[in-house]
């Protein structure tokens, strides 16, 4: 297995989440860590970074990442690591 390292920027955090968690929930046996960023206290930002840590394929990866881009207001990057 290879690994790989993901960010995911989400514009419409708020509004995105939940259809966001299911594609999360769907690839979660590839998801090794999950790290997520938003602006918080008396405002709540709209806009979410997500980093994770990816085992599996490369295929497993695209499919991952072809998942996320079938929802609106979201950027995925990724790259492949030695690990």
């Amino acid at each position: 297995m290879d690994c790989f390292v993901m960010a995911v920027t989400l514009d419409n955090r708020i509004e995105e989440a939940p259809k966001f968690q299911e594609v999360l929930t769907k690839h979660g046996c590839i998801i090794k860590m999950r790290l997520g960023l938003h602006e918080a206290g008396d405002k709540c930002s709209n806009q979410g970074l997500i980093i994770m840590q990816l085992v599996g394929t490369e295929e497993d990866v695209k499919a991952f990442e072809n998942d996320l881009k079938a929802l609106n207001s979201l950027k995925v990057k990724w790259m492949k690591l030695d690990c």
